[in-house]
C-alpha cells in the first residue's frame, strides 16, 4: 500500500479534487453534523481512482481538523454535550481499533457493498427521523451505558468505512435518547476527533492513509465546516435531511455500480 501512495502522481488534478472534496465534505460536516466520510470516501475512489481501503484511511485522517472546526461552530451556539460525547468517544476509541484491524482481512468488493448497505440505513433513518429543537441529553447511568455501547459500534464502523460516525450517531442520539437535532450534531463532532485520532493511527501503521490527500482534503474543509453549521440553525430539519437523503442515493448508487463491476472482473 505504501509504494501505491508514492506512486501515487500529485499533479494539479490531483490537488484541485482534493480540495473540492473537501470544500463539499466541510459543509455537509456542518451542515448534518458528520464528518464527511460519506463525501470523501465515495469521491476518492471515483474521482481520484483511490482503492476503497486507502479512501477509507484517508477520509479518516482528514475528518480530524473537520470535526474539531465543526465543534467549535456548535459549541458557540451552545449545541454541544460535552459529557455525552466524551462518553461516546471513550466507546469510539476502542471500536475504531477494531475496525482498522478488521480493514485489511475484508476484500474490497465487500466493503463496497457494505457502504452500500450502511448508505441505504442511513437514507432510511433520515426520513424516521422527526427532529426537534428543544429536546435535551439528559444524562443518566442508564443512558450513559447506552452512549459507551453506541460509541463501540460507532467506532468499529469508522475503522471499517472510513466515516466519523456521524451518521450513526446523530439519527441515534435523536431517536434513541431524544435530542435535538443541532445537539445531536454538535455532540456528534465532539465524539469524532478522538474516534478519527484512533483510526488514523491504526490506519498509519497498516499503510493505508494517503496524509498528502488527507491533509489537503482537511484544510479545505476547514473553511466551509462553519458556513454549514450555521445554515443549519436557519434551515429546517426535515428539508435538510431530504437533501441530504438525495445526494446519499446518488452516491450509494455510484457505488453499487462499481461494485458489481468489481465483481464481474
Amino acid at each position: 500500500m505504501t509504494d501505491a501512495i508514492a506512486a501515487r502522481p500529485r499533479d494539479a488534478r490531483f490537488f484541485l479534487g482534493c480540495v473540492g472534496i473537501g470544500l463539499l465534505a466541510g459543509l455537509l460536516s456542518g451542515l448534518f453534523g458528520v464528518g464527511g466520510g460519506t463525501v470523501i470516501v465515495p469521491l476518492l475512489v471515483l474521482a481520484l481512482a483511490f482503492d476503497q481501503r486507502l479512501a477509507a484511511g484517508t477520509s479518516l485522517a482528514a475528518i480530524v481538523p473537520t470535526a474539531a472546526v465543526g465543534v467549535v461552530s456548535y459549541a458557540l451556539h451552545d449545541a454541544v454535550a460535552w459529557i455525552p460525547g466524551l462518553l461516546l468517544a471513550a466507546g469510539a476509541v476502542v471500536g475504531a481499533q477494531v475496525g482498522t484491524w478488521l480493514l485489511p482481512r475484508l476484500s474490497i468488493t465487500f466493503l463496497r457493498w457494505a457502504f452500500v448497505g450502511f448508505l441505504v440505513l442511513v437514507i432510511v433513518s433520515l426520513f424516521v427521523v422527526i427532529p426537534s429543537r428543544e429536546a435535551t441529553l439528559d444524562l443518566t447511568v442508564l443512558s450513559g451505558i447506552g452512549l459507551v455501547v453506541l460509541g463501540v459500534v460507532t467506532g468499529i464502523v469508522a475503522g471499517l468505512i472510513g466515516v466519523g460516525g456521524g451518521i450513526i450517531v446523530v439519527p441515534a442520539l435523536m431517536v434513541l435518547f431524544g435530542t435535538s437535532d443541532l445537539i445531536a450534531k454538535g455532540t456528534s463532532l465532539l465524539m469524532m476527533i478522538p474516534t478519527a485520532v484512533s483510526g488514523t493511527i491504526g490506519n498509519l501503521r497498516r499503510g493505508n492513509v494517503d496524509l498528502v490527500a488527507a491533509a489537503t482534503i482537511g484544510v479545505a474543509a476547514c473553511t466551509t465546516t462553519a458556513l454549514g453549521a450555521w445554515l443549519a440553525t436557519v434551515v429546517d430539519p426535515f428539508v435538510g435531511n431530504a437533501l441530504f437523503a438525495v445526494f446519499l442515493v446518488f452516491i450509494a448508487t455510484q457505488m453499487a455500480v462499481k461494485a458489481v463491476r468489481g465483481r464481474r472482473r
